[in-house]
């Protein structure tokens, strides 16, 4: 356990928890009887009460990033992390790996107002006062929770549960049901219902509610010994909100980084920040993905004449696609933006290259160097 006190909220994140927390509580009585229903239309024989409680402790907050992303100031991610010890949010870097919309007025701060009660449109609230997006990691998938956000990701300490807050599915839709991690029907509810309807959980095909929740059931420590296959979780997680500074040196369990950085200069910034803050760095296994199976309907027919460009101008002699190779490219577009005014406005372009990822993420094998 860290020995670092936790941080201090500010009145304008003590307000958006307790909003959320009130939101919670209202719902609870009617979220109890949907799980109760739901457990018994499907024959698993666990006490709800059981379930809520494994729920709550079950999984770890990641943090999902880009490590090689250029932010306002020049600096990559990886070196902002390093020097400054802290994890920032859109409000503070002006990058984004879901849609660049965090300023004032903007799509993301209208998500903020109404599911945070208007907290963080108080007069005196700082971009950096803003929450930090991950998801939690309840099936502890290698990839992180929310591998759409990124091919890196930070493990961060229980400690931090205590002020996050929780939706099902992504903020920018508007979810209605949302938790804190001492009520956590209304998402529980959510995400068996949504088990049942879709036959996906949490990123993973296949699964039914026997099979889920004896995955949140089991002890944390065989759940860590287990190999675990990539989560691939694009769209379907719980989403995590954390209010207050995330801090490398007293909230970070561990920083679990994409194999394609091994030996490149962002990879030594990512291990001399493990160092200097105390925490261990451990690999993923990663996504690769041939040129030619670039699919041209998941993410729309702009994605494979773009990845063969990538591949053609910043892939080394035998490489495939990977994170990595689409981190190049994604800088270039920042620090050498002429050299793609071919293809418009380079807002069109790195949205772009966020949906290449999301087809690696999505059709992409592990990685082999």
């Amino acid at each position: 356990m860290s020995s670092t006190p936790p941080p201090r909220l500010t009145p304008a994140q003590h307000a958006a928890v307790r909003h959320v927390r009130a939101v919670a509580l209202g719902d609870r009585p009617a979220a109890l009887a949907a799980i109760g229903r739901t457990l018994a239309g499907t024959g698993v024989r666990q006490h709800r009460e059981q379930l809520v409680a494994a729920f709550g402790r079950a999984g770890r907050v990641t943090i999902n990033f880009h490590p090689d992303r250029v932010i306002a100031d020049g600096r990559t991610v990886a070196e902002a992390l390093a020097a400054d010890g802290v994890y920032r949010s859109q409000f503070e870097t002006g990058i984004s790996n879901g849609g660049l919309t965090a300023y004032p007025g903007g799509d993301r701060d209208r998500w903020e107002r109404r599911l945070f009660g208007g907290a963080y449109q108080r007069p005196g609230v700082r971009p950096a006062d803003r929450p930090k997006y991950g998801g939690l990691n309840l099936l502890d998938h290698p990839d992180g929770a929310c591998p759409r956000f990124g091919s890196c990701h930070l493990r961060l300490r229980p400690e931090v549960l205590a002020r996050t807050t929780f939706c099902f599915g992504d903020s920018h839709l508007g979810p209605r049901d949302v938790g804190t991690v001492d009520v956590v029907e209304p998402v529980l509810a959510a995400l068996l219902a949504a088990t049942v309807d879709t036959g996906i959980s949490l990123g993973r095909p296949g699964m039914d509610l026997v099979a889920l929740t004896g995955e949140l059931l089991r002890h944390r420590e065989d759940v860590a010994g287990t190999p675990r296959a990539a989560g691939r979780a694009l769209d379907d997680y719980v989403e995590a909100q954390v209010h207050g500074e995330i801090r490398l040196a007293g909230d970070v369990l561990e920083l679990v980084v994409d194999p394609s950085y091994r030996g490149s200069a962002t990879a030594a910034t990512l291990a001399a920040a493990a160092r200097r803050y105390g925490f261990p760095l451990a690999w993923h296994a990663g996504f690769t993905l041939p040129v030619h199976q670039v699919d041209a309907e998941f993410r729309g027919p702009a994605i494979p004449p773009l990845a063969a460009r990538v591949h053609a101008e910043f892939a080394r002699p035998g490489e495939p696609l990977h994170a990595a190779l689409i981190g190049r490219a994604a800088a270039s577009v920042v620090t050498d933006p002429d050299r793609w005014a071919d293809r418009g406005p380079v807002t069109d372009t790195l949205q772009h290259l966020k949906q290449l990822w999301h087809v690696l993420v999505h059709f992409g094998t592990p990685y082999v160097a």
